[in-house]
């Protein structure tokens, strides 16, 4: 890492400054012509571009100044931005604008991030996050969630796509921050003022395919896309192809290096169709290992296999490649448990949820090679071996917020005490816990999917969207699926912004003041007792006649977290063969409602309450697989 306050990355696609002048490069294995198109007072400008025998297109030249316009004519007819620009002079369509990226200097230049163990994630969408919704705007709000307890803010994908509102995964220049959010400046503005304040900053990134609208590549480079291979977004990327990957793999270390993040999140990789020996995921995590090897560099993954050759721990516990996988089962469980709801990937947890619960929270996944009726076959690896910070946990997030109807929270779905108990059971558990923005006060406003596309294109996501809901009992009626928000309106995108106003009424400002005590705790007691925790540290056992369970964890110097759930409405007396030795020995961590660690002292949980206890041995027997 460049030691100087001033940092850059050179790609091997797109533009890299020369001194005075700048080096461009275009992969267009299949087009007869390449120029480079300069903006001018009267129009365009071209320059010619040379091939190489690896399809590589490129000239070097002065012609373009900096923040000046520039693209690419392919075959002496179509204009198209690079895919590589770090910014725009206009929408996804327009062309690109050359920058000197070392023009920022960080005040912040010696923050070296922190450990896994202290990471708490708080994930949010930029552009509904404040009304600004800009980079700007969320340095407003750092005080704020640093104050809560915040480790962590995770920008849900920032890349420029069409259209001035979106949740980003519809990116098509995966290298150039959204100008309707503060463009490349605003963004490194934000990560600043973040490591001033002690605070990490994640992004979530798409490695599986780009957006319906804007995106070129395909017109100049068809051999960047398997046509044979389908993803549930359209042909696969070609990653056996070697530009093909450095464009992803450099993109990594763009956002690390240049501009100096913390973490990535990498979307859906299971839809990753990768033909090659070695996947994409493993290459570019064992690179980012590698080259920041004096920086707490962190990537997460999101995948529904439950596979856990990307999550493994080397002798000292520490990742070797991926730091956690978003744990998709951990939400499933507690949402049955909230909701009682059982249709689509729900209908795999409605009736062992309190067993599958206590599972997941002791050993990692519930699927772990189980049969899986909803996905009618097997999935999941075994997963006890690692330990609980390879998991990052939640009860609520974009995607199980926002892909639902209308875009409905747990708070306004489940009964408080619930959502309480299972807020306690995700901050203080020993997994990396991650919130959705305005859960920390309860928020019960609706986050919807929105998206900014017209014409055809926008009445097929309106339709398809629609027609998706149709295999659910309340919509398969025509007129009620008519009710479901249109993506493509404003309305659904404003109605998707956080309301701050709400948080100061007394009912969300408890909520609030309960997930700043939370996260105190777990700063002062669970942290320090994260780092080697050993294979097979989770243990279980749960009712068989009502919704309560029990977990302890072996963390380190041996200490030993006990977790005494019930999230029924009666009391549940703690059954022989459960519990062993006494149960008053230890420390109390944490108790919700106020006096159920005295009931559980005289061996009844009432409900619903949750119990954190700390002691030097086991006080529940149980499998820990």
């Amino acid at each position: 890492m460049a030691s100087s306050s001033r940092f850059s990355f050179e790609t091997s696609w797109g533009a890299s400054r020369r001194g005075d002048a700048t080096r461009f490069r275009l992969w267009a294995p299949s087009a007869d012509q390449i120029e480079l198109a300069v903006q001018a007072k009267a129009g365009l400008d071209f320059v010619a571009m040379e091939k190489n025998g690896d399809g590589w297109w490129e000239t070097i030249t002065d012609r373009v100044p900096v923040g000046g316009g520039y693209g690419f004519r392919v075959n002496g007819d179509l204009v198209v931005p690079d895919p590589a620009a770090r910014a725009q002079t206009g929408d996804v369509h327009a062309l690109s604008e050359l920058v000197e990226p070392t023009a920022f200097a960080w005040s912040s230049a010696d923050w070296r991030g922190r450990p896994w163990e202290e990471v708490v994630f708080y994930e949010l969408h930029t552009g509904a996050f404040t009304p600004e919704g800009t980079f700007d705007a969320i340095i407003e709000k750092l005080d704020y969630l640093r104050d809560l307890g915040i480790t962590a803010i995770e920008l849900m994908p920032v890349a420029q796509f069409a259209g001035k509102r979106g949740w980003g995964y519809d990116g098509v220049l995966l290298y150039c921050p959204h100008e309707a959010y503060g463009g490349a400046a605003g963004l490194k503005r934000l990560v600043d003022a973040a490591h001033q304040r002690g605070l990490m900053v994640f992004l979530d990134v798409v490695y599986n395919h780009f957006g319906p609208d804007g995106n070129y590549i395909g017109a100049y480079a068809p051999e960047f896309f398997h046509e044979e291979i389908h993803t549930p977004w359209g042909a696969a990327i070609a990653y056996d192809e070697m530009p093909v990957r450095q464009f992803m793999i450099e993109n990594a270390l763009f956002w690390l290096e240049e501009y100096q993040i913390d973490g990535l999140r990498l979307d859906a990789i299971d839809s990753i169709k990768d033909t090659t020996d070695t996947p994409l995921v493993k290459e570019l995590a064992a690179t980012v290992r590698q080259r920041f090897p004096d920086r707490h560099v962190h990537l997460t993954t999101e995948d529904d296999r439950n596979i856990t050759w990307h999550v493994e721990r080397d002798e000292k516990g520490q990742p070797l490649l991926i730091s956690g996988e978003w744990n998709d089962d951990f939400h499933h469980c507690a949402h049955v448990l909230a909701t009682h709801e059982a249709e689509g990937y729900y209908a795999d947890y409605s009736r062992h949820s309190v067993e599958q619960m206590a599972k997941c929270l002791a050993t990692g996944f519930v699927y772990q090679g189980e049969y899986s009726d909803h996905r009618e076959r097997n999935v999941g690896a075994p997963s006890a071996h690692l330990p609980p910070t390879a998991f990052v946990n939640f009860i609520q997030n974009h995607d199980q917020i926002g892909n639902r109807a209308f875009g409905d929270r747990l708070t306004d779905l489940g009964s408080r005490r619930t959502v309480e108990c299972l807020q306690a059971i995700l901050l203080l558990s020993p997994q990396i816990p991650l919130m959705f923005m305005g859960e920390e006060f309860g928020d019960p406003d609706p986050f919807c999917f929105f998206t900014d596309f017209h014409g055809e294109l926008g009445d097929l996501v309106r339709e398809g969207r629609r027609a998706e809901f149709g295999k659910f009992s309340a919509f398969r009626d025509e007129e009620a699926r008519k009710l479901i928000p249109d993506p493509n309106a404003e309305t659904t995108f404003r109605d998707s912004r956080l309301d701050w106003s709400i948080k100061d009424r007394p009912t969300y400002r408890r909520r609030l003041e309960l997930t700043r005590r939370l996260l105190a705790i777990r700063q002062r007691v669970i942290v320090p007792l994260l780092s080697g925790v050993g294979p097979n540290s989770g243990s279980w056992a749960a009712s068989d006649d009502s919704r309560a369970f029990v977990v302890a964890w072996t963390l380190k110097s041996g200490q030993v977290l006990h977790l005494f759930a019930n999230l029924d409405d009666e009391p549940w007396a703690i059954p022989e063969g459960v519990a062993k030795g006494d149960l008053t020995c230890g420390d109390l961590v944490h108790a919700y409602p106020k006096g159920a660690d005295i009931e559980l002292q005289g061996g009844t949980l009432p409900g619903p309450s949750v119990v954190f206890r700390l002691d030097a041995q086991r006080m529940i027997a149980g499998p820990s697989a």
